[in-house]
């Protein structure tokens, strides 16, 4: 009996919540967070291929090895880098960003020039920002108190104390810092790997806050005052332009989350890079020597210049998300690149995201939690590459951070609730199938059952399938002469045998009804060739049933003469039954009904009257043949009305199957074929005959085969003889009716 179908939402309702909840709790642990970053850089490595390239504004100048093998090695005087400068500003360079420290005072009077070249540049209309850092110990000098045009940002509204700071900073040099722009380096990095995501655009100075190094360099390129500067922690830096306000989103401690897009060196997209010397050289050449017929140098006009070291031994450099050792003035570069393209990172709001977990967990239930074990897997599967893929799609596409971990984490816990449960209800489900239909079927059948995935339709359905019927000849004798217990030994060898065959063909026990065995072949699994495996269970019975009166002969007295001659008769007939659960609500069974059944256990008790043991309809035998070819052997007996209907009915013997049928027997198969077109024709004389000759031939016969009484010839013998002496009426069509069931 099907069960009702229960919602599994009102069962699992707490699931989505719980394990979502789970992940969201683990999604702030430090592992998860560290492997959430990591997931985020490779979508940003998956993203390189898709991206344009960088803003030609910004432009890269390292200090590397060819710089330190061939003009001077680190750190050099800071006469070249006033001379960098200076020449950079005759190529019309808008801003010089040195990401490098220049903090302690020199006596080789770099320092001096340093200040001039800076001056020199300033007055051609290029700004230089060098970098300083935060400290806790207090650095004095003759000048500590200077800190020349570089000013703090004063609109500054949130909690001061959540910004990265310190009381005291490590400032250029005075006579640099005196002339040039500084800003803060400090780069706090994100969990173990080492990288820099999340920089401060903003520092603590003691009370005051200043720019970071990337800050002051858009400041002065955009040409935004310290004092026009807003700064909402939680929310943005604001910088007031002419044209536009840009809006640089931070959290509540002032760190900006880089958009990491571009490399300096080995990367499908990177940031126009220099070397320090090619550079110093290839504008002397132009600006200073004009020599003509050149290599024209970079075109430094309008743009920003970040200029840091990356020499061997020396290189200020570490891991990005785009690779395990880079230069790390690409993170002021990236940074600067975001804010003038205003291609900045945009968390999904994490409400938005657990919500929707939850959302989609619960419908998850309701769609999926009643499919096979099978379909939920694949559905797990495909969830978690359709998340993944919806995760990179969005950060290609507009650079939406959806978390990944965290939300993975709770659909796979959600999933190994919804299989395991799943699969404890198909582990139940078959072990109700085995014992429901194990006492019916072939252990084959019930684990092709368990194998379907679904439960058979009980309760009554319509179905073809082939009707089986058997009863032992004359079995009310047998309790005559035997006591109780030795005629329930016979009969359990008897059934064990019987059942055995036509499960392991394929066929169902509907019941025993005493010596009666029914059978329906083709539910509750269809059967293509239920007919066919009906047709050869029933020759695999008699042949076993020839084996044990064999062998009960051989046990001399223990069996009276009419169990060693025990035979038992089969019919079979295929057809459209109802298939289900019969009974009452209290106490049931699966069974089949109608016409055709009927007309199978018409064939049974039919086969008396006509002298056989296995009988079965045209459509018995139509079906068998289309589905097992000829390897089936049947004699048409002719055509019946069976009592209870009034619908003459084709019949047939079924013989044996090809391998085991006799020469002889074949023989007596034409002469009978012959003869009953004779008999069809009236020629009794002629039908008398060759009946008789096929009498002969006969594999069952009186007083010769044990049990048996007569055969199709003998029954045909008679009613010749008979419609000799009494012909029938002129509408006679052969049709022979039925008086007894």
């Amino acid at each position: 009996m099907s069960r009702p179908f229960r919602n599994p939402l009102t069962q699992l309702w707490w699931a989505p919540l719980l394990c979502y909840g789970l992940a969201w709790l683990s999604s702030q642990t430090d592992t998860v967070k560290q492997f959430e970053w990591r997931t985020l850089d490779w979508r940003t490595q998956f993203r390189v291929g898709f991206q344009p390239p960088p803003d030609p504004r910004v432009v890269l100048v390292l200090f590397d090895d060819d710089t330190e093998n061939n003009l001077v090695s680190w750190p050099p005087s800071r006469q070249y880098h006033a001379n960098l400068i200076e020449l950079m500003s005759l190529a019309g360079l808008k801003v010089a960003t040195m990401d490098v420290f220049m903090t302690a005072l020199r006596e080789d009077g770099g320092d001096a020039l340093m200040r001039a070249g800076v001056t020199a540049a300033q007055d051609r209309g290029t700004w230089v920002v060098t970098g300083a850092v935060t400290s806790e110990f207090e650095v004095l000098d003759e000048e500590s108190k200077e800190r020349g045009p570089t000013r703090p940002l004063r609109d500054v509204q949130g909690d001061l104390k959540q910004l990265l700071g310190e009381k005291h900073a490590v400032l250029p040099f005075p006579d640099l810092r005196a002339v040039s722009f500084y800003g803060f380096v400090d780069a706090p990095k994100e969990g173990a790997d080492g990288i820099v995501r999340q920089p401060p655009l903003v520092v603590r100075i003691g009370d005051e806050v200043y720019p970071s190094l990337s800050l002051q360099t858009l400041m002065a390129y955009l040409g935004v005052a310290a004092d026009a500067v807003r700064v909402r922690l939680g929310d943005a830096v604001y910088l007031p332009t002419k044209a536009k306000e840009f809006r640089i989103p931070i959290d509540a401690r002032g760190c900006y989350l880089i958009n990491f897009r571009y490399e300096a060196i080995n990367a499908a997209a990177v940031f126009p890079t220099y070397g320090y010397r090619a550079l110093l050289l290839g504008l002397h050449s132009k600006h200073v020597e004009k020599i003509p017929d050149i290599p024209e140098p970079p075109d430094l006009l309008g743009r920003i210049a970040v200029i840091g070291l990356f020499s061997t031994g020396n290189a200020d450099a570490g891991p990005t998300p785009l690779g395990a050792y880079s230069p790390l003035p690409l993170v002021h570069a990236n940074i600067i690149n975001n804010v003038l393209a205003e291609d900045y990172v945009h968390p999904v709001s994490e409400r938005w995201v657990w919500g929707l977990a939850v959302v989609l967990g619960w419908a998850g239930i309701l769609v999926m939690a009643h499919r096979s074990v099978t379909m939920l897997c694949a559905g797990a599967v495909l969830g978690m590459a359709g998340w993944v893929a919806a995760s990179f799609w969005g950060w290609v596409t507009a650079s939406l951070w959806v978390p990944l971990v965290g939300p993975l984490l709770g659909f796979g816990a959600l999933q190994f609730i919804l299989i395991g449960r799943r699969a404890m209800e198909e582990h139940r489900g078959r072990q109700e199938l085995k014992g429901m239909f194990g006492a019916y079927v072939s252990p084959q059948l019930v684990d092709r059952l368990v194998k379907a995935g679904t439960p058979p339709q009980l309760g009554g359905h319509v179905q073809e399938i082939t009707a089986y019927f058997s009863d032992i000849q004359g079995f009310s004798s047998f309790s005559e002469v035997l006591p109780p217990e030795r005629l329930v030994e016979l009969m359990n060898e008897y059934l064990t045998a019987c059942t055995d065959l036509v499960q392991e063909d394929g066929g169902t026990l509907d019941k025993y009804i005493g010596d009666a065995v029914v059978v329906m072949f083709g539910a509750p699994i269809t059967l293509k060739d239920h007919a066919y495996r009906a047709c050869v269970a029933s020759q695999r019975v008699q042949r076993r049933l020839g084996e044990l009166r064999a062998k009960w002969k051989a046990e001399g007295e223990k069996w009276p003469p009419i169990v060693r001659a025990m035979q038992t008769r089969i019919g079979l007939n295929t057809g459209s039954c109802v298939i289900g659960n019969m009974g009452s609500r209290t106490r049931f069974n699966y069974t089949m009904m109608g016409d055709d059944v009927n007309l199978a256990a018409r064939m049974e008790s039919g086969a008396k009257s006509w002298g056989v043991y296995s009988m079965c309809t045209e459509a018995t035998r139509l079906a068998c043949e289309q589905q097992g070819g000829d390897r089936v052997v049947f004699r048409p007996l002719g055509r019946i009305v069976v009592k209870g209907r009034a619908q003459a009915v084709p019949i047939h013997e079924i013989v044996g199957l090809k391998e085991w049928v006799s020469a002889d027997t074949r023989a007596g198969l034409e002469l009978f074929g012959a003869g009953l077109e004779r008999y069809y024709a009236r020629d009794w004389d002629g039908a008398a005959q060759l009946f008789h000759r096929s009498a002969a031939l006969e594999a069952n016969i009186p007083e010769q085969t044990p049990g048996v009484t007569s055969n199709p010839s003998l029954v045909y013998g008679e009613i010749v003889a008979r419609y000799k002496n009494q012909p029938p009426d002129d509408n006679w069509t052969g049709v022979y009716v039925m008086k007894e069931k």
